[in-house]
């Protein structure tokens, strides 16, 4: 099996619930393939680099899986089956992508169970390094 990492922009126009639908749309796909769906992570509404389909902003998530190579293709067609994904990226994790992804996932979490009160702290800890 091997470790996949997919970002994908849905389009602007969505409400919160519809955006979470659509998420969980794509992790049913990857879960009806016996794919173990490792990190999901919503970025929220931002600005584009350049216009797509004449929208400026979009919904940012990411999808880290694992599964079998032939799941790709099949997610990328539910990708491209959709009006609401804008544009989407699938690619395989090498040894050391995964290593930096598991740090981050860790950070994320630690950050996530951070008191406002441990965060400044921490912050000033950072800035005096």
């Amino acid at each position: 099996m091997n470790t996949y990492e997919t970002v994908f922009i849905l389009t602007p126009v969505l409400s919160d619930d519809q955006m979470k639908e659509a998420v969980a749309k794509f992790k049913g796909v990857l879960q009806e393939n016996n794919a173990e769906v490792v990190n999901e992570e919503t970025w929220g509404l931002r600005k584009l680099a350049y216009p797509i389909q004449k929208k400026s902003t979009g919904f940012y998530c990411l999808l880290e899986f694992k599964g079998e190579p032939t799941i790709v293709k099949k997610l990328e067609v539910a990708f491209r089956r959709d009006e609401r994904v804008i544009r989407f990226l699938t690619f395989r994790l090498d040894k050391y992508a995964q290593e930096y992804a598991e740090k981050r996932r860790n950070l994320r979490s630690k950050k996530a169970s951070e008191t406002p009160a441990e965060a400044v702290v921490a912050e000033a800890e950072i800035k005096e390094a």
